[in-house]
């Protein structure tokens, strides 16, 4: 489904991603792990169209699109999480989840789709009328997901969605991934809790400094001694 081949990115003078490729397949969930500051961010941002490309190339379902706009990157089926939520805060929670569906022609679908997130994530049907700057963490995290969701994507990219959560809502949070999974929504991961990205993976690809340094299978990967020192704590 998407295939990023020897991505370079620079900002200004620093070179953030160094010739990094990896591949997500349809119905898969992949996780991207690493390091504050290895690059995880910077290669989601760089496949949703946020920052440019010096070199290298990004296909989604046989169409390159590594010069396409953003809003247009969503419009083919890929929409992403960012880090920190970035919930509009001074709108309701319906409001949050209407803007997530700019992209949907069929007006009188929303409603559907609506319900279908306040099922996924009961919590924003209780606070659908709240300003979104109200909620905890963990609900503007799910909001965050919710509005990605809206758009119907076929791939979403989460970027460090347990940051800052308390563990009952992380527990949450990762059940909803395996809820989409079971759905059909291919998952792009970027998570520094590495025990827990690899437990719901299928596939990882660790970063160091800009570099992919290390593939696999999650299963394969968790019994890895240099990824155990590294990032299981072991």
């Amino acid at each position: 489904m998407l295939s990023v081949e020897n991505l370079n990115v620079f900002y200004g003078n620093i070179h953030a991603l160094k010739g990094v490729s990896l591949d997500v397949n349809d119905g898969e969930v992949v996780c991207l792990i690493g390091a504050n500051g290895a690059g995880k961010t910077t290669t989601l941002q760089s496949i949703s169209g946020l920052i440019p490309i010096k070199e290298g190339k990004v296909t989604f379902e046989n169409q390159d699109i590594t010069k396409v706009k953003p809003h247009n990157i969503t419009r083919l089926g890929i929409a992403q999480v960012p880090e920190g939520r970035r919930v509009f805060t001074g709108l309701s929670v319906l409001d949050n989840l209407k803007l997530g569906a700019f992209i949907v022609k069929d007006r009188s679908s929303i409603d559907r789709d609506i319900e279908s997130i306040y099922e996924r994530f009961p919590v924003l049907a209780e606070r659908k009328s709240q300003l979104a700057g109200t909620l905890s963490g963990g609900e503007q995290q799910m909001l965050a997901m919710g509005r990605a969701l809206m758009s119907r994507p076929k791939l979403i990219l989460l970027d460090e969605p347990s940051m800052g959560l308390s563990p009952l809502f992380v527990e949450k949070i990762f059940d909803v991934i395996k809820g989409l999974k079971r759905d059909g929504v291919t998952v792009l991961l970027v998570e520094q809790n590495a025990n827990i990205a690899l437990s719901i993976s299928d596939r990882a690809y660790v970063i160091e400094t800009g570099r992919i340094v290390k593939s696999g299978a999650s299963k394969d990967l968790v019994n890895d001694k240099s990824v155990k020192e590294a990032y299981l704590g072991a």
